[in-house]
């Protein structure tokens, strides 16, 4: 079996650039109205250019203009994003043996019958990019694997525009290196670990930044059971 995880990146403000060009290259964020840094709400999502001033989804909306008082500030346009999305999602299908959309800018596609093997599944997966890029002039990020949750873990690891490949093979020694901020279940976990002193139980950041291999070294002491709100850490 061969999955892809198809991340569209940064979406709306991916199509918002793709509407109005100028705005390539800039500090752009897509959520409420930061009303001069007193406003209420979050954003919805930001450009990776504004992520450099520390903006993220799910912000503040008044913290995100004082970390970025210079950006572009723009109110969801959700009828644009969501005939986009369709529009994106058809043209997956057509790579398809079976689409799973999970999201309005993301979706597992199934494709085991069109790709016998890796290089295969690598050609498929760059023509779905390419055309992605071509009709809709938006980028993506595209993980593959045996599986969903491995395909998801790749398509976060190298974006945007990115492609990762997982094999079976190469899957332990990734997770090793994979953020406990990355895993499924993470706020459980999260606090588990910063119980028992891998990482500040009041700064939950802290323990983000753990990798799971320096959980795995350390399980016996803290006994952290070997699934987590269905995701297995190991076996």
């Amino acid at each position: 079996m061969i999955v892809f995880h198809v991340d569209l990146d940064a979406f709306y403000v991916s199509v918002e650039a793709r509407e109005n060009p100028r705005l390539l290259g800039l500090p752009v964020v897509v959520g409420a109205d930061p009303e001069q840094g007193n406003g209420r709400g979050v954003v919805v999502t930001c450009s990776y250019e504004a992520r450099r001033f520390g903006l993220r989804s799910g912000m503040p909306i008044s913290r995100a203009w004082k970390l970025c008082p210079t950006g572009i500030y723009l109110r969801p346009n959700n009828k644009l994003y969501e005939r986009v999305s369709k529009e994106v999602m058809n043209t997956l299908r057509g790579f398809s043996d079976e689409l799973e959309q999970t999201g309005i800018d993301e979706a597992f596609m199934d494709v085991g019958e069109r790709a016998r093997g890796i290089e295969e599944a690598k050609e498929l997966a760059l023509d779905v990019k390419r055309t992605v890029k071509a009709i809709h002039g938006l980028t993506c990020s595209i993980g593959v694997g045996p599986n969903k949750s491995t395909a998801k873990i790749a398509s976060d690891m190298q974006k945007p525009d990115g492609l990762v490949i997982l094999p079976p093979e190469d899957l332990p020694r990734a997770i090793l290196h994979l953020k406990l901020q990355d895993s499924k279940g993470r706020r459980k976990t999260r606090k588990i670990v910063c119980r028992f002193g891998a990482g500040d139980p009041e700064r939950n950041d802290l323990c983000d930044v753990f990798c799971l291999g320096k959980i795995r070294a350390c399980q016996a002491r803290i006994s952290l059971p070997a699934r987590t709100s269905g995701f297995t850490l190991f076996s």
